[in-house]
């Protein structure tokens, strides 16, 4: 039987909250809460930021590429797009001119919205990252990117 501390966790047991991918979950989750409630005031979600903000960068992204991008599935991508063009924020054509893909673009007054959730969203990743200094956040981003890229690599046989 494993000695209990006051804390109710075992002796020698690592707690949860110092387990890394605990602690980016609980980041992502954190974020994501922030960002949704800052952009609510634009009637904007965060899956919906991320879509418009990809439309900025990539003009004519498939369904598919922005699904990925947003880490959302293709049908919510597909119904995302639908409520973004109902609200006059992107344009897609009827039909495909060859193929299947419906090349999505952001309209005036998507740039508009997206400019105002941009400024909104700088706030919260400037309050996360406000105890880290220069050289801190430059170490962070670069482990992170080495820890997305080891997972992305096909495993070896």
């Amino acid at each position: 039987m494993s000695q209990e501390t006051n804390a109710g966790e075992a002796v020698g047991e690592v707690r949860l909250e110092s387990l890394l991918g605990y602690q980016l979950k609980h980041l992502q989750s954190a974020l994501r809460s922030r960002m949704d409630e800052t952009l609510r005031p634009l009637e904007m979600t965060t899956p919906q930021y991320n879509c418009l903000e990809q439309l900025r960068r990539r003009p004519g992204a498939s369904n598919s590429e922005l699904a990925r991008g947003a880490f959302v599935t293709r049908q919510t991508m597909n119904t995302l797009l639908r409520g973004l063009q109902e609200r006059g924020l992107i344009t897609r054509p009827a039909k495909a001119d060859s193929g299947r893909v419906l090349p999505t673009r952001l309209t005036p007054a998507g740039i508009e919205a997206l400019d105002q959730a941009v400024s909104r969203v700088e706030v919260v990743t400037a309050r996360m990252v406000s105890p880290l200094d220069e050289e801190t956040r430059t170490m962070v981003t670069e482990a992170l990117g080495q820890c997305i890229a080891a997972l992305e690599e096909p495993e070896d046989g």
